[in-house]
């Protein structure tokens, strides 16, 4: 049965998107369909296509009581939008439907796994959230929220684990049953991740501590995702309250990538760590395994402590990256932008051992929906250049610059001319490793978002821009001489394409 709510949000949807502009929406890249989106839920296989839910707040361009917003896709490029997946219209999930995921039944039925959040006034006068594991399932449009819920409750918990900070279940199936994590704040204050075991998906059973943060990667750790990639086990969070450590960590709201190996229990014992994406724009990433076999990974395209700089004549806030493939190595977690991109390729213009070392432009090299690969390196083997920049979306006001200097081994994107009115973070830096100055940079930009891929994705960043569509110069620059090649795509949507 559809409920009031959800009914609502559908008629919502339906009656006010239409009048969204075209023409502001990224052309590859997932938004609501109105309103406000954070992040992507039940990344998941269904009857033979890939479907993503996202928290979503179609009655504003702000944060707000959280629905499930909807799309589908069968190649990770171009989505097919779906109605309004789940409002919060229960006494368990009175106040918001928050992230969760998906996962096809024996049955032939979708189910949803999600945090339901209600609120109460406290004796104090404060509001205290109570968060607890939910299930609907459905028919990959239609949902029903099951009669047990909520699944797993404050008594589902381990001494001294927090019902106020308890979400985000990730679920998967394997041969003894179906396995879930879910995020929770101990009684330390920092983040554990919790380990839930169900033979059916209906009925869960706690059954231990994936990992435990003792507060050195920030605080709550939200959004975890738990799987095994070339020969390891990968588990992803998204830490609240960071702590920079070096160039590796920033401030605020961040994600982190732990690789190792699990024991019998699935505690990850940890070999490395280090950061998922380097960029101002990426929180919440969320993982599906492909029937060919590879990792794909898409995240929330924005951070908490940026989303609310947009601009206030806006119809839509928030979108998700483009989709990327996984592997592990040399203990890091690689990403690359998934293979289907390549089919939406227009014309493409290149240039081989360009001299560069004063600006320089390049007839055909222009754009604000493409893929561009730029490989950099010293004309002279011992004769090492000072820095490179590729400047992009550019006009008289405005360019967001990628400066790499090799003495430093150290990327710097500089986001402050892009448009952004607000006076937040704009500048991000972080270490790449470099052969001896060569340096490669693969650029996707979609409008208003820059995602870089720096050496075949040994690093990754993502930003939000919002310089107008017309800046569309790109130039590059070298203090130094270097030797530079340049692949560049335009990403087009052809009738064939239909």
């Amino acid at each position: 049965m559809i409920s009031e709510a959800l009914q609502k949000a559908r008629e919502f949807e339906k009656q006010y998107s239409p009048y969204v502009p075209e023409n502001t929406r990224p052309m590859f890249h997932v938004t609501g369909a109105i309103g406000w989106i954070n992040d992507p839920n039940g990344f998941s296989l269904y009857k033979g296509e890939v479907h993503l839910f996202f928290q979503y707040h179609p009655y504003k361009t702000v944060w707000g009581p959280m629905h499930w917003g909807h799309v589908k896709t069968r190649d990770f490029i171009r989505w097919e939008r779906l109605p309004v997946a789940l409002a919060p219209d229960m006494p368990y999930d009175k106040d918001g439907c928050f992230s969760g995921s998906a996962i096809e039944l024996p049955d032939g039925r979708q189910l949803l796994m999600y945090t339901g959040v209600r609120e109460e006034w406290q004796e104090d006068g404060s509001i205290k959230p109570y968060q607890t594991q939910c299930l609907a399932v459905g028919d990959g449009v239609d949902y029903e929220k099951i009669d047990a819920n909520p699944v797993l409750t404050a008594k589902d918990l381990p001494k001294g684990g927090s019902e106020a900070d308890s979400r985000d279940p990730k679920i998967w199936k394997e041969a003894d049953g179906y396995w879930a994590i879910a995020g929770n704040r101990p009684a330390d204050g920092s983040g554990s991740i919790l380990l839930f075991h169900s033979p059916d998906a209906f009925h869960w059973t706690y059954k231990g501590r994936v990992a435990s943060n003792h507060r050195q990667y920030g605080m709550m750790w939200e959004c975890p995702d738990y799987f095994k990639l070339d020969g390891k086990d990968v588990l992803l969070v998204s830490p609240q309250e960071m702590s920079p450590i070096g160039l590796e960590f920033h401030a605020g709201n961040g994600t982190v990538c732990m690789i190792g190996e699990a024991d019998e229990k699935k505690h990850l014992i940890r070999e490395n760590v280090h950061a998922i994406d380097y960029g101002i724009d990426f929180y919440a990433p969320q993982t599906l395994l492909a029937p060919d076999g590879r990792r794909i990974m898409i995240a929330w395209m924005q951070n908490w402590d940026t989303a609310r700089s947009h601009l206030a004549k806006d119809r839509l806030c928030g979108q998700m990256t483009l989709p990327r493939e996984l592997s592990v190595r040399d203990g890091r977690l690689i990403q690359t932008p998934v293979r289907e991109l390549s089919n939406y390729y227009g014309e493409k213009i290149s240039y081989k051992n360009v001299p560069l070392s004063t600006e320089t432009f390049l007839t055909g090299i222009k754009g604000r929906t493409l893929d561009m690969t730029v490989n950099v390196r010293p004309v002279d083997g011992s004769q090492m250049y000072h820095s490179f920049k590729l400047n992009l979306a550019k006009d008289g006001e405005h360019v967001t610059t990628i400066r790499y200097k090799p003495d430093h081994s150290i990327m710097r994107v500089d986001r402050s001319r892009c448009g952004y009115p607000f006076d937040i973070v704009h500048v991000r830096e972080f270490p790449v490793y470099s052969r001896h100055g060569c340096i490669k940079l693969r650029v996707i930009l979609d409008k208003q978002s820059l995602e870089l891929f720096v050496n075949d994705g040994e690093q990754a960043a993502s930003f939000v821009m919002y310089t107008p569509a017309e800046a569309d110069v790109i130039s590059f620059e070298a203090e130094g001489e270097v030797l530079m090649d340049v692949d560049k795509y335009e990403i087009t949507f052809d009738e064939k394409d239909e």
